[in-house]
């Protein structure tokens, strides 16, 4: 089944929030945000820029009707700063106008004076400050105390990674005009309309019936609209609430790459003990985590590090800690693995220090300690379904891993300034929202007279091909072609209370879109029956349009069987909800089964550096995916080559450059590096065989997040060249892996 929305892209005929045509009253708004990291506001003079010919208004706290409050999680987050300032680019004051080019240049004429405070940028300095989002959190399995005395092998390190910039097509974007009822419709680019949605009816003081949000196609996401596009899109609202005309907001991209928030950095320490036979016994780990100045969705995705802290491994003993620092950066937030490959990143250096202490591959260490059916986790879970050996074993034997071994030797050998190295990356990630009510979804389905059928969901189509794996259950279960079904916008009005539409977007949304064409199924079933004068609905089949009985085909289509009980008054519409089933966590206990399964896989990276000057080249990344019974092997396909090519730009070369006075230099894509067709390794995607997953929507697995993880073991193969071309070389965990890095590792002192 072909994907329309593909072909649309493709040709430029996608419509996203900039697109949509409005009105010749629309007015354009733009944001003046704080110039400094941390301090108060000692003056703001707005009257020179309201007399800017074109200015409609410029609307500051004091124009908030209602709470000028947008925190979710945590109740920190001002919709505009009234007094104290805490990162550059703050919003302080929205200015709107005819055009978006008048509003930004009576930002230059507003008049301020700032009186500068303390700041702090990194994350352990803020926590010897004590400024922390929330106490520090602490996981623990078994007795790590009592266990360092029967291991054999302990090293301890430290390992950081780096933020990352989402660097989504589309910006932050948002169009918002009052409606008949006094009201709002709010278009936004966002995963989370709900949240808009509410926030937006806070701001303003409205019942959340009043404000409409919908999403018709997100130009990308990767985390950073779940939670962050609120902002923008209640700066819309409020400036449409009041003057009365429709308003847009669109930031440039150096704006929104200068003032949106990132990848949480890590700071970490680790301390791991084994066997000399490579079993591991003990790990202790505290993660410092970088929140920027707003806490957003940090305790979320902290809770999500320490969930996922032994990786793909079974280790018995763990204590876990992890401390959200407040500093004074723009609020970080979600991006994909929503914390996951932070602790991935540090299991994987403390296995391969202690791999280097005892003179073994890390590989040894890696397989030997692999998850098993039965393991508890960290969180008290035991592994239900575990396909992490069978993806590990599978991948050695396609990818002939000893004789991709014996070519590096020999390549090693005979090249004394270029080398190459080998990384195997396994993963394991969790499926489903840990708090637990997010773990709902529904679906309004309708057949029209004409056999035509609209599916609403709560999930929102952001390039990773959800609306085709939602239209292809549809069709699976009502047995007609994809054609004649039309995924509709994700709006408030028609879907309400929404969850984030993350990584089981599609278990969620899928279930409930089966749910409802299984309603409506039924009922024609039922009808079908009575026309053919059987009783047995069950003996009737729909396939490709035609109803068949007991196999064979009828004189009955589709077209006529909707039309025929349409006029006997039978009901065409359905809505259904999905809740994920057997899941539950107590945070205060931090135990539970948070989890609907888990997704595995191996990834084996080979990489290639140049040693004199520092360059590297990710060579291959072959990939033993488990996708369960994949719905769409191409969309599926193309999942994994996207996560595995943006988590080797996570480890490599995409690298957050900062001021001492916490602005941005890395801003624009002169100085911030990602990924091109000419970095990109040669990928290979595979399927593991018969390894179907009841608990996913037709047996399938979620596949948006895991695929990232499989970017940490450029890491390590770039690591394992160095230290073919100097054996000396300490070990200095610090991502990205810059080229720089290298050089003044292989050369420094």
């Amino acid at each position: 089944m072909k994907n329309p929305d593909i072909l649309r892209h493709a040709k430029g005929e996608s419509l996203f929030t900039d697109d949509i045509v409005v009105p010749e009253e629309t007015l354009h708004a733009a944001v003046f945000s704080s110039p400094v990291a941390h301090g108060i506001i000692k003056r703001l003079n707005l009257e020179t820029a309201r007399q800017t010919d074109g200015i409609y208004g410029i609307l500051t706290a004091d124009d908030i009707p209602c709470a000028n409050q947008i925190g979710s999680i945590i109740q920190d987050e001002p919709l505009l700063a009234s007094s104290e300032v805490n990162y550059i680019g703050q919003p302080i004051a929205i200015v709107v106008g005819k055009s978006a080019a008048v509003s930004r240049a009576a930002i230059q004429e507003i008049e301020f004076e700032f009186e500068e405070l303390p700041a702090v940028f990194d994350a352990r300095e803020s926590c010897h400050q004590g400024q922390l989002i929330i106490p520090p959190r602490d996981y623990s399995l078994g007795n790590t105390e009592d266990t360092w005395q029967h291991c054999d092998v302990i090293v301890e390190g430290k390992a950081d990674s780096g933020g990352q910039e989402h660097l989504y097509f589309e910006t932050q974007s948002a169009f918002a005009y009052i409606t008949k009822s006094g009201g709002l419709k709010v278009i936004s680019s966002t995963q989370s309309l709900t949240d808009i949605q509410r926030c937006i009816a806070s701001v303003l003081g409205l019942p959340m019936n009043q404000v409409e949000v919908d999403v018709s196609l997100v130009g990308g996401s990767f985390g950073g609209k779940q939670y962050q596009a609120k902002t923008w899109a209640a700066l819309a609202a409020l400036a449409a609430f009041r003057l009365k005309k429709p308003v847009k907001l669109i930031l440039s991209r150096d704006e929104d790459i200068r003032i949106t928030g990132k990848r949480h950095p890590y700071s970490t320490d680790f301390k791991i003990g084994l066997t000399k036979e490579g079993k591991i016994l003990a790990y202790e780990v505290t993660y410092y985590q970088n929140a920027g100045a707003i806490a957003d969705l940090s305790t979320a995705l902290l809770e999500k590090t320490l969930l996922h802290t032994t990786g793909s491994y079974f280790i018995p003993n763990v204590t876990a800690t992890g401390i959200s620092c407040r500093t004074n950066l723009p609020p970080n937030t979600a991006m994909r693995g929503f914390g996951g490959p932070e602790s991935a990143f540090v299991i994987e250096a403390a296995i391969f220090k202690a791999a280097q202490k005892m003179g073994i591959d890390p590989s040894v260490i890696q397989r030997k300690n692999l998850l098993q059916v039965g393991d508890p986790l960290i969180y008290g879970m035991n592994i239900r379904h575990n396909q992490a050996c069978q993806c590990w074993e599978a991948a050695e034997k396609k990818y002939e891993i000893n004789e991709i071994r014996r070519q590096i030797r020999e390549f090693n050998e005979s090249h004394q300034l270029q080398k190459k190295g080998l990384a195997m990356m396994p993963i394991c990630y969790g499926i489903a929202f840990e708090t637990i009510f997010l773990n709902q979804a529904s679906a309004l389905v309708h057949v029209y007279t004409d056999g035509s059928v609209s599916v609403s969901t709560a999930a929102v189509e952001m390039g990773q091909g959800v609306n085709m794996k939602i239209r292809t259950i549809a069709t699976w279960v009502l047995g007609i072609p994809p054609d004649k079904i039309k995924i509709e916008s994700t709006n408030t009005a028609r879907i309400p209370n929404t969850s984030t539409s993350g990584n089981c977007s599609t278990d969620l949304n899928g279930h409930a879109t089966q749910s409802a064409c299984l309603i409506i199924l039924d009922r024609l079933k039922k009808f079908a029956a009575q026309q053919l004068d059987i009783d047995q609905p069950d003996d009737i089949e729909i396939r490709n349009g035609t109803i068949c009985l007991r196999g064979k085909e009828t004189q009955m289509t589709w077209e006529k069987l909707v039309s025929g009980a349409y006029f006997q008054r039978i009901n065409l519409s359905a809505r259904a909800h999905y809740a994920i089933p057997d899941v539950s966590f107590d945070f205060n206990q931090k135990k539970g089964t948070p989890f609907f399964y888990h997704v595995f896989g191996t990834a084996v990276i080979e990489a290639l550096v140049d040693c004199l000057r520092g360059t590297y080249q990710i060579e291959t990344a072959r990939i033993l995916q488990d996708v369960g019974n994949s719905s769409s092997p191409l969309i599926d396909k193309g999942q994994v080559e996207g996560g595995v090519l943006q988590g080797i730009g996570w480890m490599t070369i995409e690298e957050l450059n900062y001021a001492d006075n916490g602005s941005l230099l890395s801003d624009n894509l002169d100085d911030y590096n990602i990924p091109d067709i000419c970095f990109a390794p040669d990928i290979e995607v595979d399927f593991l065989e018969n390894a179907e997953n009841s608990p996913g929507i037709f047996s399938s697995k979620a596949l948006g997040e895991p695929p990232f993880f499989y970017g940490i073991g450029a890491y390590f193969a770039i690591l394992q060249a160095m230290k073919a071309f100097r054996p000396t070389l300490a070990e200095q965990f610090s991502a990205p892996l810059t080229s720089e890095k290298v050089l003044l590792s292989l050369y420094g002192k």
